[in-house]
């Protein structure tokens, strides 16, 4: 993504597939992240927002196009036909173990993000940082030039981890790792309350690890 002032952040790169090896980390299936589709909407500034689970066929064509968008091309690294796309989620919905899970969301019932929320400390990123049981990660793509450069994508990633501090009482902080070269990303984390962590050295990337802790004085974190 070209670099400006307060410009939606994709994520650095495709997802990390689910599983892997944490520090240490609990292998609950029942704490896996199948919850997000349950979670209330948010009124945010932006509109209502809440997260749809994705559904194959129906979403592909839409997900699909955005990953074509050559800004988010550059760091997902899924453009190219539906085929691509739909393996990339399916290695989620059906070849996966539930720790991350592939979402729209949606502002007022507008898809306008698409989100990949998974456990970071099951999810091989745990191999590169000091991880905590029930981590949780997040990758972020906000659809549309139009939609980007407007402090949504701060505002989305302020929301949706207030959602995962919300509904999940055994995380104590969400994680992210966009490249360090996308300067825009890693300012429009920080803006949503992350501080940068490290630097990591990815098998893809060098990359900013930005944490954000669930404030010990509010365990749940307000409405943003």
């Amino acid at each position: 993504m070209p670099p400006g002032q307060d410009r939606a952040a994709p994520p650095a790169h495709r997802a990390p597939r689910p599983g892997g090896g944490g520090h240490g980390a609990e292998q609950d299936p029942l704490d896996g992240l199948d919850a997000p589709p349950g979670w209330h909407p948010l009124a945010t500034s932006a509109g209502t927002f809440r997260l749809r689970p994705v559904v194959l066929p129906g979403d592909l064509a839409l997900v699909a196009g955005w990953m074509n968008d050559p800004e988010v091309a550059a760091f997902w690294e899924l453009d190219g036909p539906p085929a691509v796309t739909a393996r990339h989620l399916g290695q989620q919905l059906h070849d996966g173990d539930g720790h991350s899970v592939p979402c729209l969301g949606l502002l007022d019932d507008t898809p306008v993000s698409y989100w990949e929320v998974y456990r970071a400390d099951l999810d091989p990123l745990a191999r590169h940082y000091p991880a905590r049981p029930h981590d949780t990660g997040v990758h972020l793509l906000v659809a549309g030039a139009a939609r980007r450069g407007r402090g949504l994508g701060s505002l989305l990633l302020r929301t949706v981890t207030t959602l995962i501090l919300r509904h999940r009482p055994a995380c104590s902080r969400v994680v992210a790792e966009p490249d360090l070269r996308n300067r825009a990303s890693v300012a429009a984390f920080r803006r949503a309350g992350f501080r940068l962590a490290a630097e990591v050295a990815l098998p893809d990337k060098r990359a900013a690890l930005m944490i954000r802790e669930r404030p010990p004085a509010h365990p749940h974190d307000s409405a943003p």
